[in-house]
């Protein structure tokens, strides 16, 4: 396999920011050809577009990028020749290349606590981003492949969870920043669920699927179990896009969950260009 894919998937796996640095052209003579690749992370690289000023130069901008968090692709022209300013040593091939960086960002991670109607018909909306989607239910039957069918041509990574007894399982394994959805069949199970993961600090928000009444028992219940206002606060309920609908039906309360995510996560990407703007 080419060096530079199985980087890219290394950094997916790792949760690891990267950069894709491909010399898209060459105008003269160069170390490497049009559509030569690397990979730089914030430590490592992976491939050679060539060595030398060039290579340098791209990965210190990578890496600028990488700092940042930028999202947006970058690019720059280089002078491979004698009069080139020699910051990381001379390169006189006598060319002139251009170099496009493209961030590898973190893709999201997101897991669904239950896959009943409600959570299929989320699981098939998510799916259809470039995420990490775990799924995760106590019954086992609930993750069979004929449920989940829909999900066959996901564009996102799949991840099934069976926990039958002890969700901080699953929690504890799941990725840094994961955003918890809960929506199980058992109310029980919905607490126990929220209990476990508010004493989990490496996960994102905590979203729960019900009314106000169940809310207010379970907030008692949370603050009888030692929980602060301030940890109590990591909930977030009832979940959904405020206004989009007051259907009952799956579909429509999925399409209300999602339309919600999707919006978080227009405002984080709005954030990270406007920090990179600024830089």
């Amino acid at each position: 396999m080419t060096a530079w894919i199985e980087a890219v998937r290394t950094l997916r796996t790792a949760r690891e920011a990267g950069v894709l640095v491909t010399l898209i052209e060459v105008r003269g003579h160069a170390p490497r050809e049009a559509g030569a690749k690397m990979v730089v992370s914030a430590s490592r690289t992976w491939s050679s577009i060539g060595g030398g000023n060039l290579e340098e130069d791209a990965i210190a901008r990578a890496r600028a990028l990488i700092e940042i968090g930028a999202v947006e692709p970058a690019s720059f022209t280089a002078s491979l020749s004698d009069k080139a300013p020699p910051e990381y040593g001379v390169q006189c091939c006598g060319g002139e290349v251009t170099v496009l960086l493209e961030p590898l960002r973190v893709v999201p991670s997101v897991a669904i606590f239950g896959m009943g109607h409600v959570g299929v018909e989320l699981a098939r909306i998510l799916a259809r981003h470039d995420i990490e989607l775990h799924l995760v239910d106590s019954r086992d039957t609930r993750l069979d492949a004929e449920v989940l069918v829909p999900l066959e041509d996901a564009v996102a990574g799949v991840h099934r969870h069976h926990v039958p007894v002890i969700p901080e399982l699953v929690l504890a394994e799941l990725p840094h920043g994961t955003q918890v959805l809960v929506l199980t069949h058992d109310h029980a199970e919905d607490l126990a669920i929220i209990d476990a993961a508010l004493r989990c600090p490496h996960l994102g928000s905590v979203g729960l699927i019900g009314s106000s009444a169940k809310w207010a028992r379970f907030r008692a219940k949370l603050a009888a179990a030692g929980f602060s206002a301030h940890e109590i606060d990591r909930v977030q309920t009832p979940i959904g896009l405020p206004g989009l609908t007051t259907s009952k039906e799956p579909a429509a309360i999925a399409l209300s969950v999602a339309a919600a995510w999707l919006a978080s996560r227009e405002w984080v990407s709005a954030d990270a260009a406007r920090a990179a703007d600024e830089t």
